[in-house]
């Protein structure tokens, strides 16, 4: 995002109620994020071609994104000519700051 870049009026989106007073702006709309991660599992898919899959979730904060991706990859997976093998695992890091 540009540092001149002004967002979308949020308005145009429906925010929960206890977000409405701390939100002045939207920059990235939920509807390109959910694109750019089936985006991101098509890519994966491609550059890994037959190769099995190790999906690893950085818990604390990236299980919603880790699920989104992995949901475009299982669709993928299913619909595709080829399955790939995929092994999903987590970890948690505690700060060292």
């Amino acid at each position: 995002i540009r540092d001149e870049e002004s967002g979308y009026n949020k308005n145009l989106f429906c925010i929960p109620k206890h977000y409405e007073e701390d939100l002045e702006r939207v920059f990235i709309p939920h509807g390109l994020i959910l694109d750019r991660t089936e985006r991101l599992a098509r890519d994966i898919m491609r550059d890994m071609g037959s190769h099995h899959i190790v999906a690893l979730c950085v818990l604390k904060g990236g299980y919603k994104f880790f699920a989104d991706l992995l949901d475009h990859i299982k669709a993928l997976n299913q619909n595709g000519d080829k399955s790939v093998p995929i092994t999903v695992d987590f970890v948690r890091i505690k700060s060292q700051c």
